[in-house]
């Protein structure tokens, strides 16, 4: 009985497997013999199966410490933030959860809230349906108190209804036909002087108009103002509404005079006023006689005793008149009757 094994093997790296990879040839000469050779190779493969081609070599000890030691994980502190965001979130057990069991609560019951007792003196607040309706008057002041004046021009807190003016674009200026009205409260007005005024910037020169003008109702109430701008209707309109508040008292008596005598000075200007009997009229020149005369003074003396600056002239003289006082308003701080004062 002859038998032959042919192992087709291509690659040595892998296991052996004899059945896709083992060839076998019997010479087989009776019917015996070829049971008797095929339970020998079955067991023989059956042997080599076992077996690798290829055997890696056994790690040292010391290999092993090592990779036991690689294996070790490292505290969290020693671990970089990257490394931190890589690592699976940590696992509960079951087994550690504590259940709190309250054994005085009952499941089945019904629990009810017990609100605390009121003091003794405890009012209770009104309702909201119980106070007074309100008026359309209250409704609009608590509007205007909260969002300002209403743009229907009407106030009831005492609110500048022109406020929203300056957020409107004026069609007043150089090359509009449109006219701006003048403002209709009483007061007149007069220019004492324009002049012209350069700015020196990095670019060049910048001219401007100065305008000076003095408003008064001739009632005892004036105001000097001053205003620059590139042309001279829009300057005088600045210097108006500045003058307008700036508006000042004049203490008068019966005769249209002043009080008593007066002297002041602004900057380098200084303004001596007298007062005048009656019948003399305004005795003053340049920017004083204008100051008086819109201030309705119409007896009394003015002389410039310093520099010819009409501004500073003109505020001079409002100085000087805000130092006069009455008569009865010495008498009051005196504490005695106006009669006394001349004795």
């Amino acid at each position: 009985m002859m038998f032959s094994f042919i192992i087709q093997n291509q690659n040595p790296g892998f296991q052996f497997y004899p059945s896709p990879l083992c060839t076998l040839t019997f010479h087989h000469q009776s019917t015996t013999a070829t049971k008797m050779a095929a339970a020998s190779a079955t067991a023989l493969s059956a042997a080599l199966s076992s077996l690798s081609l290829n055997r890696k070599p056994s790690l040292s000890s010391s290999h092993h410490r090592h990779s036991a030691a690689a294996k070790t994980p490292l505290p969290l502190h020693l671990l970089s933030n990257k490394t931190l965001r890589r690592l699976p979130p940590p696992k509960v057990n079951p087994a550690d959860l504590q259940t709190t069991i309250y054994p005085d609560d009952d499941p089945e019951g019904v629990s009810t809230f017990s609100p605390p007792e009121r003091p003794e003196d405890f009012i209770a607040p009104p309702s909201f349906d119980d106070g007074p309706m309100e008026s359309e008057e209250d409704i609009a002041r608590a509007y205007e108190e909260i969002y300002g004046p209403a743009y229907s021009g009407e106030t009831l807190l005492g609110n500048d209804v022109y406020v929203m003016d300056a957020k409107v674009k004026k069609a007043t200026g150089f090359g509009s036909k449109t006219k701006k009205e003048k403002v209709r409260d009483g007061f007149d007005e007069r220019v004492v002087q324009v002049r012209r005024v350069t700015k020196v910037v990095k670019g060049g020169k910048q001219m401007h108009f100065r305008a000076i003008v003095v408003v008064g109702d001739k009632q005892g109430n004036v105001g000097v103002g001053v205003g620059k701008a590139k042309e001279v209707v829009s300057a005088v309109q600045k210097s108006a509404l500045n003058a307008r508040r700036n508006i000042v008292s004049v203490p008068m008596t019966k005769y249209k005079t002043f009080p008593h005598r007066s002297e002041a000075d602004y900057g380098a200007a200084r303004v001596m006023l007298r007062p005048a009997s009656p019948g003399t009229g305004v005795i003053a020149g340049g920017s004083v006689r204008i100051v008086l005369e819109l201030a309705g003074v119409e007896n009394a003396l003015g002389k410039q005793l310093g520099s010819n600056n009409a501004l500073n002239n003109a505020r001079a003289t409002v100085v000087a008149v805000q130092k006069m006082r009455q008569f009865r308003e010495v008498a009051e701080e005196r504490g005695i009757p106006m009669e006394e004062l001349w004795k």
